[in-house]
């Protein structure tokens, strides 16, 4: 089996008397969505913060397509093409849609001082944005800032962000969180078509879009991972159902 593009062994976190993260081992394969669920308070965003590199780690090793990243900041990280959304979106509010996808391109072709020119006047840059912004249903709302975007575009902007740093491997954190069904089933389905071109780390809470998507799930209780496998294998784990699942399943 090929090596997993994110291999996480041991990863360990304290707050003072509390293990936030204890002896954590999950990793995402190459063309897989992997779900990592769990109770509020369960450790998912103090993980998805370590491998995304906004939280050092106390021990344990982080290894994203074949290098050791625990010791690289963030940006680094994500110029390795390790992408991340938040729960609170990290958008540039006041620019377009299409704006925040063209400075994202800017910014993966490597060369701050184009900067100086303006970005909008680059018919190259903006042709490829337009076309991401297109894949993902955007091309109607390309001229909006993002601040005017509903809930759901902002995610779906923050996945073109991604497609636009040609990320090898995604981290979400939440992306169903304040989402009504309709939205949730059209990221849902985003994400599934996404899968083949770049793998996913999902923190979610919407059962029904994890179980939809999942090729595999990791439960996290107390910052330990108390089970790991298949959607079927979760589904019918008598200690996931009393911990976390409940009538969920």
């Amino acid at each position: 089996m090929a090596e997993p593009i994110l291999d996480i062994q041991n990863l360990c976190k304290c707050f003072g008397g509390l293990k936030a993260t204890d002896d954590v081992s999950v990793s995402l394969r190459k063309g897989e969505i992997h779900a990592l669920i769990g109770p509020n308070g369960a450790g998912k965003s103090t993980l998805i913060g370590q491998i995304a590199g906004t939280i050092k780690h106390d021990g344990g090793t982080i290894r994203f397509d074949g290098q050791d990243v625990g010791q690289l900041r963030v940006t680094q990280r994500a110029q390795l093409g390790l992408g991340r959304t938040f729960q609170v979106s990290s958008l540039m509010p006041e620019f377009s849609a299409l704006r925040n996808v063209m400075l994202a391109l800017q910014a993966r072709q490597g060369s701050s001082f184009r900067f100086w020119k303006p970005v909008m006047k680059d018919a190259g840059l903006r042709d490829e944005a337009s076309a991401i912004l297109e894949r993902m249903r955007l091309a109607e709302r390309m001229h909006i800032t993002s601040a005017e975007l509903s809930h759901g575009e902002r995610r779906q902007l923050e996945i073109a962000i991604a497609l636009a740093l040609r990320s090898k491997a995604l981290l979400l954190d939440e992306p169903m969180a304040g989402m009504g069904p309709e939205g949730s089933k059209q990221l849902t389905g985003f994400l599934d078509a996404l899968r083949e071109e770049v793998p996913v780390l999902l923190v979610e809470h919407d059962m029904d879009a994890v179980f939809a998507l999942a090729d595999r799930i990791s439960v996290l209780v107390y910052g330990r991972v108390v089970a790991s496998g298949t959607v079927a294998e979760i589904r019918s784990n008598p200690l996931v159902r009393e911990a976390y699942l409940g009538e969920a399943v």
